[in-house]
């Protein structure tokens, strides 16, 4: 995991803009991440347990491609009432956010399996829903997961004009009410990320202020296979099947469905009470060493609700994940107890809300704190 978080620390240093320079964690004052590290493999020594996902995750990853054929042969093809086609519009949102979560997160970190080539093809499942993988790679696995919550790099808290989540970024008298209208705009994120962010970077060659790498001939064939796939089939045999004003409609409920979906989820771990933006001092450099970082800037929820655990695909763990990404998330409820144990004792404190809907509240109080 190290290396590989090595891996990126150079790729953004080497390429951001201008005279622009990351900024540096300090290095480990004490023993916590060594600490932290030995505990977590003695964990899967003593119980001779692979860090990837295995049939568990196979099992459901099969259900829910299952799942979602199926509802999306319903939803184009099944001659019904209005009102069963608004419910199968919005089942289809949220197994798109399902699919999301449990199969191309893990894939695109490489713990949905040991065999590289199936976590290549669980990380395309993104493309298969519009967007592009070799984007949110650079977004999510490299910029996101490296300077998370920090102000001008993590491109996570960039919203654009109408939420207020960087505090660095100017404030406008519309975000005194950001904490009432969010869940509108983050109906929108599905739509503004598949038909107008993927293109942006694409034309930019940039995410945020980091420099795209490795953008080959064959990711520009496979970036356009797949839109074209996508457009062709959630939209072009839509409307040739359904018309275009009911398609428009159920379209419109679908992918609203799936945007507050992937939104709520992912907000919950980094923009609540709890957690901090920490910029870098007058010598660029962040005040504590990587792992205390994540552990300021991420909480968890829900950690005891089974269920909301294995739909969610561990992303209620965010600590653990940010820790170890490339641990599969079935993981994730057993190791957060070797985690909270090692916090206690190097006194780091460990965020986490009991309740989903506590999580809800504290992101609510969050955007308001922010916007006022």
């Amino acid at each position: 995991m190290f290396c590989l978080l090595l891996q990126a620390l150079n790729l953004i240093q080497s390429n951001f803009m201008n005279s622009n320079v990351p900024p540096k964690f300090s290095p480990p004052k004490e023993n916590f991440a060594q600490e932290l590290r030995k505990q977590v493999n003695q964990y899967f020594q003593s119980n001779n347990l692979s860090k990837f996902g295995g049939k568990k995750i196979l099992i459901k990853a099969g259900l829910l491609i299952l799942f979602f054929g199926i509802n999306y042969g319903l939803w184009l093809f099944l001659d019904s009432a209005m009102w069963l086609k608004i419910f199968l519009s919005i089942s289809l949102g949220i197994l798109t956010a399902l699919i999301g979560f449990n199969i191309m997160h893990d894939g695109t970190h490489q713990s949905f399996s040991k065999n590289k080539t199936i976590n290549e093809i669980a990380g395309y499942s993104l493309n298969f829903l519009g967007a592009n993988v070799f984007f949110w790679k650079t977004k999510h696995n490299i910029v996101h997961h490296t300077y998370t919550n920090i102000p001008e790099v993590d491109d996570d808290i960039e919203a654009g004009i109408f939420m207020y989540l960087n505090p660095s970024k100017k404030k406008y008298k519309l975000h005194r009410f950001q904490h009432l209208y969010f869940p509108f705009v983050y109906a929108l994120l599905y739509l503004y990320w598949v038909f107008y962010a993927d293109y942006k970077k694409y034309l930019s060659k940039k995410v945020g202020v980091v420099e795209i790498q490795g953008f080959s001939l064959k990711e520009k064939l496979i970036f356009w296979i797949s839109k074209l796939f996508h457009l062709t089939v959630f939209v072009i045999l839509p409307i040739i099947i359904l018309g275009f004003n009911q398609w428009f409609v159920l379209f419109l409920i679908y992918t609203f469905t799936a945007g507050l979906v992937l939104s709520i989820v992912f907000q919950l771990a980094h923009i609540v009470e709890e957690t901090t933006f920490p910029t870098p001092d007058e010598k660029n450099n962040i005040e504590d060493e990587w792992m205390k970082h994540q552990l300021k800037t991420t909480a968890n929820f829900a950690m005891n609700s089974k269920v909301l655990s294995y739909l969610l695909g561990g992303l209620n763990y965010q600590i653990e994940h940010h820790l170890f990404p490339t641990i599969s998330h079935i993981h994730y409820p057993n190791i957060s107890k070797v985690v909270q144990q090692v916090c206690e004792q190097f006194n780091v404190s460990y965020y986490a809300h009991p309740t989903m809907l506590v999580a809800i509240q504290s992101h609510y109080h969050k955007l308001k704190q922010l916007g006022r």
